[in-house]
């Protein structure tokens, strides 16, 4: 039995050393994967799964992609969540006996990435390194491509849902806490959608996070960044830049910003109310049609990113939405009259512009791609007129991104000498370095320019002297420089013709004078290629003091791109400027779903009111009357203008709102074994917990998983507890009409209802929303819109006739499901109070003994 070939051999011990990674194995024009790799490519590729040779006497699987394919096939390995290995030859084919050397090039793992032909341009792709410590847990979330560091510690109970709003491609965790995290995320989240990497213990210490921070700022001290408010965060930091070192082979990721975050930063949104709200994906996992689909219409990619980032994790400083605010009210058309641009000229200017803030990144690491930098050549020409025109501007916001798009212009110009016109893709191919910039690579360049002249001079020559009339002296890639004969004149070849290649309407030769001319050419394009290699890596050593302000400039670019978007918006959707104040309210005045809005013909708009003394709307209605879509809408519009943006109204007062809380929908989690009512339950937990008098609270038909007696007391007691407790500003739908009954119990609680309209056996939903409670839930008749069979629906309005007498019956009650009113006579002559009453002899009591008997009355009263 044959032991493996010297080339399995070298193949072997390079998958040994990378055992948890698909290792693409260059050969000649493609990279190849064996084994097991080659089994799992071959189904997440869609590309032929073969064999070659053996290996213990059994077939070695083989599965192979071209090379000049691999950033397509990388891409959709990246999205799968694997982690590629790719080993290149270094070495000269036939140079050695073995097998030619190949080495580990670069790692390639789902969140680490940079390229740009395998990020997803808008939107951020993040690497998670978490500690935790008990009862708290720390995250350093690492965005590669945009050279930035994010630090959180928070408690342990609210990590799953921070981590699931970041939405980070990998994790890193210590070996101690691999098993911990795995359990803590299972419950909320399939971890196959995720990449898992342990790291060793020693990676998660100060001494580590120093020297990783440090070096990566290029700074002497960390003292500036407030680093004690997270301790935990700033541990897990360390591993998260050695990871990132280790994959890019041992180049550090250089980071322009560090960004400590608190908890009270930001608007809290957690993971399901981005979900029931439908911000960034429908409830069915599509992108469209959700708010940030409605509202990103970003000319930039970088501008896309920082909309996504906005409308998921709004500031929650009143100042820095305002200040958003005043901007995108100068840039509208009917805006500040004084302003030199509106947002159209401003989308003009960013049409077409480079992702400047990645691409200083891969000059910082060295793998910025040719044309990447003409594309940056292009931004940087056109910037100067754009910051000219905003530093102009009185719009303070404005006028600061003007000063951050003011970048030197001798790195403009420095590109212009470098870099050709167009260039190649890749410095390999050659034709990346523009003529006139090096001396020795134009003399080079020469040498294969002039292979053309030469070549024609020659074949006019050897024409004359050998009288052939069709002669010809070409060149390929493959067979070089050669003279082709036809046939017919083969008894003319004179005899110091060579014989080269025989084809079967021509032989081809060559001469001593032609081979060495091909010699001098084929080195002279050898050296061509190894000069403008060197020439393209000094060239981003040259770029790289320039990074900082290129990511500087690149975040100018994406703020001015939002704040453009948001004047566009506010346009084309009627959206207004919201108004802030200091107390604890939300004040819409014709409020609209911009969704829904859009993808319907007519849309109801609808007043809201909720503050500090009237905190509660319980509202009722039969399904399809868009109780759903008004509470939504109220959120959406806190979203949207805390994030910067208009609102959706046509007028808006917004109050300190702190966090917005949902329970909406019904489903189960069947991925962790949670029924319908445990995920209801779940959430309302979570909501009772977080909720503050200035959080914004929407419950939508809390109770239906269970038994109706169960539900109607739990959302009774949860509703109390909002009303009563927490005080939060609560939006609370529901079918169980006995909640009406709080507006009784509680003065800061009203009812409302959405209004319907029934014209014989037929309802029309008005969807407008009026002051009281619904009349009754008009559930069959929904049934009926539906499309139940007619014999189903008059058995169903049988049974609820005689389901409705049996509660009269049984549990007579002044509200909407009695079968007939309680006339005042009949409620006085059976009501203890007024038999209480009667029995007071008014002239027999003391001033003390008819207080104490006016407190009995009124607890009485409150009993009956």
């Amino acid at each position: 039995m044959k032991g493996p070939t010297p080339m399995m051999q070298q193949y072997l011990a390079l998958k040994a050393e990378h055992p948890d990674k698909l290792v693409l194995y260059r050969m000649g024009d493609f990279y190849e994967l064996f084994y097991d790799d080659a089994k799992k490519a071959a189904k997440l590729l869609d590309i032929t799964l073969t064999q070659r040779g053996e290996a213990g006497g059994a077939p070695i699987p083989l599965a192979g992609v071209p090379f000049h394919s691999l950033d397509s096939y990388l891409a959709k390995l990246v999205r799968a969540g694997e982690t590629v290995a790719i080993v290149e030859q270094v070495g000269i084919v036939g140079q050695t006996k073995g097998p030619v050397e190949r080495k580990l090039a670069r790692i390639v793992t789902p969140g680490t990435v940079t390229d740009a032909n395998l990020v997803d341009a808008r939107k951020e792709t993040l690497l998670a390194s978490i500690v935790i410590d008990s009862a708290r847990a720390g995250v350093a979330m690492v965005n590669a491509a945009g050279g930035a560091v994010t630090l959180r510690d928070v408690q342990t109970s609210e990590l799953a849902a921070y981590l699931l709003r970041k939405d980070p491609a990998e994790f890193v965790c210590s070996e101690g806490t691999q098993q911990a995290l795995r359990e803590l995320l299972s419950g909320s989240t399939n971890l196959q959608s995720f990449t898992l990497r342990a790291r060793p213990e020693y990676e998660f210490t100060s001494v580590r996070a120093t020297k990783e921070l440090t070096q990566a700022l290029g700074t002497a001290t960390l003292a500036h960044l407030d680093l004690e408010r997270v301790p935990l965060a700033f541990l897990a930091s360390g591993a998260a830049l050695a990871f990132t070192r280790l994959v890019n082979g041992g180049t550090r990721l250089p980071i322009s910003t560090v960004n400590v975050e608190r908890a009270n930063e930001s608007l809290e949104l957690d993971n399901a109310t981005l979900r029931n709200l439908e911000v960034t994906q429908t409830l069915s996992g599509a992108e469209s049609p959700t708010l940030f689909s409605l509202l990103d219409r970003c000319e930039t990619a970088a501008g896309s990113r920082l909309l996504r980032a906005l409308l998921t994790e709004p500031p929650r400083d009143q100042a820095k939405a305002a200040a958003r605010h005043d901007a995108v009210a100068a840039l509208e058309r009917n805006g500040v009259a004084n302003t030199p641009l509106d947002y159209r000229t401003v989308q003009d200017h960013l049409r077409g512009l480079s992702d400047i803030e990645r691409i200083a990144t891969r000059i910082a690491i060295a793998s910025v791609r040719p044309r990447e930098l003409t594309g940056l050549r292009a931004t940087l020409a056109a910037l100067p007129a754009l910051a000219s025109s905003l530093r102009q501007s009185q719009n303070a916001t404005l006028a600061a991104i003007g000063s951050a798009l003011s970048i030197d212009s001798s790195w403009h110009d420095l590109l212009a000498r470098a870099v050709a016109d167009e260039p190649a893709l890749n410095v390999r191919d050659g034709g990346v370095i523009a003529n006139g910039y090096n001396a020795d690579l134009d003399e080079l360049r020469a040498i294969q320019t002039d292979s053309g002249a030469f070549l024609a001079k020659m074949e006019i020559a050897e024409r004359e002297r050998t009288g052939i009339p069709n002669l010809r002296v070409e060149y390929n890639k493959v067979h070089g420089f050669y003279i082709e004969i036809t046939p017919s004149y083969l008894s003319q070849v004179p005899v110091e013709y060579k014989r080269r290649q025989t084809l079967k309407n021509a032989e081809r030769f060559i001469t001593p004078e032609l081979k060495s001319f091909e010699d001098k050419a084929l080195a002279a394009n050898d050296r061509s290629l190894a000069l403008e290699k060197r020439l393209f890596d000094e060239l981003l050593q040259l770029l790289a003091p320039a990074c900082d302000a290129l990511r500087r400039a690149g975040a100018a670019l994406a703020e001015l791109d939002v704040l453009s978007n948001f004047a566009e918006r506010a346009e084309s959707l009627k959206l207004v400027r919201p108004n802030f104040t200091t107390l604890p309210c939300l004040e819409l005045s014709s409020a609209r779903h911009p969704v829904i809005e859009s993808l319907v013909d007519q849309f109801i708009p609808n007043d809201l009111r909720v503050d500090s003394k009237r905190s509660c709307v319980v509202l009722t209605g039969p399904n399809m009357g868009g109780k759903s879509t008004y509470m939504r809408q109220a959120a959406l519009a806190v979203i949207m203008a805390f994030a910067g943006g208009y609102v959706a109204a046509n007028a808006a007062v917004i109050g300190p709102i702190d966090r917005v809380l949902t329970r909406i929908g019904a489903s189960d989690d069947l991925a962790s074994g949670r029924s319908t009512f445990m995920v209801e339950m779940t959430e309302a937990a979570a909501i009772l917990q977080r909720a503050t008098p200035n959080s914004l609270v929407i419950v939508d038909e809390i109770g239906r998983g269970t038994s109706t007696f169960d539900g109607l007391a739990l959302a009774t007691a949860i509703a109390r507890r909002l009303i009563a407790k927490t005080k939060s500003l609560t939006l609370f739908a529901t079918h169980y009409f006995e909640l009406t009954e709080l507006a009784n119990e509680f003065s800061s609680c009203l009812n409302h209802h959405v209004s319907v309209v029934e014209h014989g056996d037929k309802v029309v939903f008005l969807h407008e929303v009026k002051a009281g409670p619904a009349s009754r839930s008009y559930g069959i008749d929904v049934a009926k819109l539906a499309g139940l069979p007619a014999e189903v629906i008059r058995d169903a309005r049988r049974e609820l006739e005689r389901l409705e007498k049996e509660r009269t019956h049984e549990a007579p009650q002044a509200d909407l499901f009695a079968a007939a009113p309680v006339t005042l006579d009949e409620a006085l002559a059976t009501s203890p109070l007024i038999d209480a009453i009667k029995a007071i002899d008014a002239d027999d009591l003391s001033p003390r003994e008819a207080h104490a008997k006016l407190t009995e009355l009124i607890e009485l009263a409150r009993r009956t």
